[in-house]
């Protein structure tokens, strides 16, 4: 049953699992001061801060402006055209 968990955990794309964030990727996160409140700021993940294979808050990742937070979610590639 756990097994199923996570399979539908990875498909839905919600960021808690390292493997499935990569530089590159548009992504919703939840920057510290809105944690709270849960707002969410979309942008292009730079860096992964995150050195666990998982955490149950999200990966923490620094995006292309700098803004540091956790991913909520995974919107899918920045550019997917590009070819290089």
């Amino acid at each position: 049953m756990a097994k199923e968990q996570e399979e539908s955990d990875k498909m839905a794309g919600n960021g808690k699992l390292r493997s499935d964030v990569r530089p590159g990727l548009e992504v919703d996160i939840i920057l510290k001061q809105d944690q709270r409140t849960g707002k969410t700021t979309r942008g292009i993940v730079k860096d992964l801060l995150t050195n666990s294979p998982q955490h149950p808050h999200g990966i923490k990742v620094r995006l292309q402006d700098g803004r540091v937070g956790r991913v909520s979610s995974i919107i899918g590639d920045a550019n997917p055209q590009a070819g290089e």
